[in-house]
Formats: structure tokens, sequence, C-alpha cells
């Protein structure tokens, strides 16, 4: 991760390029966490191993709410000045660029495996094409929101946080440190009170797709994660450090295991999460040790959004050929896990070398010379 930096009179850094690798180390870690999530679901494991499994990682879903965060952190920081008129639509052009070649070809792999394997039920017309066009989570229906690639529900919410990003990005510019601050709070209250809402008002548990898919109601992470990096380019981030921030992540996140269900997306864990993110940033700006900052983070950050999209197809097309919910033991499931994260990370490579990386270049050609965009 990187921004441009330049330095105002008053000490404010609003544009240098300062690299942020343990932010990329962290996007791994999310990623291994979703991972391990479906591990649990699917009961690769039995009996005892199974409960451990599901005490470690049973809440692993809610490093989709780290995501949430940590995106809406990183386009701001790279943000050297808010997009207005043609930049806007470069800056829409360069994350379209960013997500969809991946998209477009793993949920083509979801309707191989579903033709030719069985793998999950035949989608109807309607789901196929709000998937494409990255919509899909704003239908409280199963077949959409949970349709071909499951986790590809996330690029829908981000789909809405990329269009209005300068939206966000523009008033906190323009108000200064004291405004992120104030915005900050708002959201962190924000993702608190609204399943205690939820819950006051009779909504029932089963009501998944409205505390969990629903992209409005997940917007508030990604807005903290823009307010934070505000706060941290202005210096004025006056959060713990790595140790203290890694110490509020572990305790939400086991917390969140606890917790009513409207509780478990991101209420318990979004404190941590902030807090790492941000002490992480400033722990890279410092100089300070930080464990994601090593080569090997860094490298499996790069192909961690690839590894996040083809891990459930890789799962599924297992259940397909093996059966599904196998409860194997504790050797047996170490097997299963170890084989599925194996293909998973190889095709991941694969993706990331092979579609992800060339797919933006084409999408970012120049017309008139053939060469990449410089947006």
């Amino acid at each position: 991760m990187s921004r441009r930096e330049e330095t105002k009179a008053d000490g404010e850094a609003v544009g240098r390029v300062v690299g942020l690798p343990s932010l990329t180390g962290l996007r791994w870690t999310a990623a291994l966490m979703v991972f391990l999530y479906h591990v649990y679901i699917v009961e690769y494991f039995g009996g005892r191993a199974q409960g451990l499994v599901g005490a470690a990682f049973g809440v692993g879903n809610t490093g989709v709410s780290f995501f949430f965060v940590l995106s809406g952190f990183v386009l701001a920081w790279s943000a050297a000045r808010t997009p207005t008129g043609w930049g806007v639509v470069r800056f829409w052009r360069r994350r379209f660029a960013r997500v969809y070649p991946l998209h477009l070809v793993t949920a083509a792999a979801a309707l191989v495996l579903v033709w030719l394997l069985g793998a999950g039920e035949k989608p109807a017309a309607g789901p196929v094409a709000a998937n494409l066009g990255l919509v899909q989570a704003w239908v409280a229906r199963v077949p959409y929101f949970q349709g071909l690639n499951p986790v590809s529900w996330s690029l829908a919410a981000e789909a809405f946080f990329y269009l209005f990003f300068p939206l966000f990005l523009w008033p906190l510019r323009r108000l200064g440190w004291r405004a992120s601050a104030g915005a900050a709070a708002v959201c962190l209250t924000a993702v608190v009170a609204l399943p205690a809402w939820m819950e006051l008002s009779g909504l029932p548990d089963g009501a998944i797709w409205a505390n969990m898919f629903f992209p409005l109601y997940r917007l508030p992470e990604f807005v903290l994660g823009i307010a934070l990096a505000e706060l941290v380019r202005a210096g004025r981030w006056r959060g713990p450090g790595l140790s203290v921030a890694l110490a509020l992540t572990m305790a939400g996140y086991f917390l969140s295991g606890q917790a009513d269900y409207a509780y478990r997306a991101a209420a318990c864990t979004v404190v941590g999460y902030a807090a790492l993110i941000a002490a992480a940033a400033q722990a890279d700006l410092r100089g300070e040790p930080s464990p994601w900052r090593g080569r090997l983070s860094v490298k499996l950050g790069e192909v961690s959004f690839a590894f996040y999209m083809v891990h459930i197809l890789v799962i599924r097309a297992g259940e397909s050929l093996f059966g599904g919910h196998p409860k194997l033991g504790l050797w047996g499931g170490l097997l299963a896990t170890a084989a599925v994260f194996c293909v998973s990370l190889a095709l991941a490579w694969a993706l990331h070398v092979w579609v992800e990386l060339p797919g933006r270049r084409l999408l970012l050609r120049s017309r008139r010379r053939g060469t990449p965009s410089a947006s």
C-alpha cells in the first residue's frame, strides 16, 4: 500500500510515495480467517476437533469487516487529491479494473462447477445477471446474495462504496482532521448500535441478509476506514500501538463468538480492527517492527484477493466429488484442510498472475497509444 505525500506549512501530509506493506500483509490474514471459517462451516472435522475449530474460527467471517475498513483506509491513503470531474471517472475505471476481471472469471468457474459437477444449485437468469452486475447483495433472497461464487456478495458492497467514495472523502478533506475524528466516532457508534436497534425492533436472528450482506448496513465500516486514513495522514491518530491493538483485536474476536448473532458481523470486532489497521500504518511510517511487513506476508497479501475469490469454489468442488460435511476427525480434517488450502493457494497465484494483473493492464490501457493509462 502506498500514497503520494506532500507537506503543508502546518505539517499535515497531503499527498512522496510512502509504502504501507503491513496493510498488504494484513490482507492475507483476513483472507485466511474467511477461509478457516468456511472450513468450519463445511465440517471437515468432527466431534471435539470440530468444536475446537468452531471456537477458533467460527467468527472468521468477521474478516470481511476487516476488508471493508481496510478498503476505505487504503483508498483514502492512496488519494493524493479528492477525485473530481473526470478524476471520478478515472477512479471508477481503476476500481473496475481492479476487481472485475477476477470476479468475471470466478463467476464463470462457478457456473462450470454447477453444470459439470453439480456443485450447488443451478442459478436462474436473475441471480446470474445481478451477480455479474455486482448488485446481488441488494436483494434479500439467498439465490441472489449467495448465488454463483458466494463470497462475491462483498464485491457488490464494495462497488457501492466505490461509487460514493469521492463524496465521502471530499468533506473530510475540506473540513480537516476534526471532521475525520467526528466521522470515525459516528461510524464506530453506528456499527455497534445498528445490531442493537435490530434486536430491539424484533427482527429475527434468521434475518441474516439485513445485518450481514446489505451494503448500506456495512457502509459505516468503509467510511470509518476513510476517516482513520485521514487522521493518520494528518498526524492526529492517537490510538494504541501494534501490541495493544492486536490485543484489542483478539479480545473483540473471541467476544464475537459469545455474542448474539446480530453483533457477530462487526460490532464486537470493529474497534480492534480499526485500531490494528491504523497502528500497522503508523508502524510502517515510523519504521517500527511489524509481523506483517515480511516479504512472504506481503506476497501472500498480493494474492489474497484471488485466494478469497477462489477458495469457496475449491471447497464446493471437493464437496461435489467427495461429499459434503464429511466430519473426518482430527487427522482427516487436517489433511482435507491442507489439500483445499494448497489447491486454493495455487489457483490464487495462477489467477493473480494470469487473470488479475493482465486484466487490470488491459482495462487501463490507453485507447490512443495502446499503453497503460497513467491514471
